[in-house]
This record gives C-alpha cells, sequence and structure tokens, in this order.
C-alpha cells in the first residue's frame, strides 16, 4: 500500500479516499474503479472503504458529487463576482474558456459520470443536481430559458473544445453568449 496508513481517528480519512476515488476514475474509468486501487491511492488501509461506504456504488455517488459541489461552487463564485449584465457575461466565456470548469480533468470525470449514470439512474441525481446548481447560479442574472440555454452552451462549447481540432475562440465564445443573452424574439 502507498502513503500512510492511519489511525482509526483520522478526521482526514475520508475527504482522502474520496479524492483517490476521482483519481483512479480519471486514471482506470468508472468501471474499473476497485476499492484496492482507491485504497492504495489514498493510502488507507482497504477494511476503512467499507467503513465509510456500504458499497462501489455509494463511494462512486459522493464521489462524483464532491466533484460536482467543487466545480458548482467555482463557477457560482464567478458569477457571484459579477455586478453587471457585461460581467455576467465575461464570466461565462471564462467558464468555458478558463480552467474554472473545463479542466482536462474535470472533463474526463465529467465524461465519466455522464456515461456512469446512463447506466446506474441513482448518479442521475448528481447530475440534475448540478445542473440545478448551474442554472441558479446564471439565474442570478439571466432569465430561466436564458440560464438553462448558456447552461447547455457551457457543458455543449467546453466538451467541443476539448475534442475539436480547431476549438471556439474566446472571442467567438463571447460573440455566441452575447447572441444567446440578447436573442431577438418575435
Amino acid at each position: 500500500m502507498t502513503g500512510t496508513t492511519r489511525g482509526p481517528n483520522d478526521p482526514g480519512r475520508r475527504d482522502r479516499i474520496l479524492d483517490a476515488a476521482l483519481d483512479v476514475i480519471a486514471e482506470h474509468g468508472a468501471i474499473k474503479v476497485t476499492f484496492r486501487k482507491i485504497a492504495d491511492a489514498a493510502g488507507v488501509p482497504l477494511g476503512s472503504l467499507t467503513y465509510y461506504f456500504d458499497d462501489m456504488q455509494h463511494l462512486l455517488t459522493d464521489a462524483f458529487t464532491r466533484l460536482a459541489e467543487s466545480v458548482s461552487t467555482r463557477y457560482g463564485l464567478l458569477l457571484e463576482a459579477a455586478h453587471t449584465p457585461e460581467a455576467a457575461q465575461d464570466a461565462i466565456v471564462e467558464i468555458i474558456c478558463g480552467k474554472v470548469w473545463g479542466t482536462e480533468r474535470n472533463l474526463l470525470l465529467s465524461y465519466e459520470l455522464y456515461a456512469f449514470a446512463t447506466r446506474h439512474p441513482e448518479l442521475r441525481e448528481v447530475m440534475r443536481s448540478w445542473m440545478q446548481a448551474s442554472r441558479d447560479s446564471l439565474s442570478r442574472h439571466f432569465d430561466p430559458l436564458t440560464a438553462r440555454a448558456l447552461d447547455a452552451l457551457v457543458e455543449g462549447l467546453s466538451i467541443h473544445n476539448s475534442v475539436d481540432a480547431q476549438p471556439t475562440d474566446r472571442a467567438d465564445v463571447a460573440a455566441i453568449v452575447d447572441g444567446i443573452v440578447n436573442r431577438r424574439t418575435s
């Protein structure tokens, strides 16, 4: 086992296990995660995982929830700091083009969550909560339909840009955001 083994009064153990689970998911994929791989990565005894988590499904749900909450918090803070409509649009461009959500690791973990949730409906609630947190942050500045469209844009452009040979540049992303925000309705 790698790392250091902590005693029973190790207050950070559960968090280390969840962080290690995300690392193992990023490295091997959700379907290849094992208690042993996570315990090794966290530097904890194998038996401690079943102390904190009833089964692998519970562990993965909590790990993906941790990811969603972490990204949602950073996403929300950027939008909370925006005090004008223009600043809110700039924040959305930063979310798409910067490293708030679209880090290589976060995108990889998001792909894993999407795929795993298609076969494990209990994880869909993690995705729904994440989407709702994003929309709530966007709703500080935009009407519900615009918030929904911007939320889909954030995910869609981030995913596309992660694999596109010619990702959409910041200026074009800003123009797309502006087009959604200032859409004309007849």
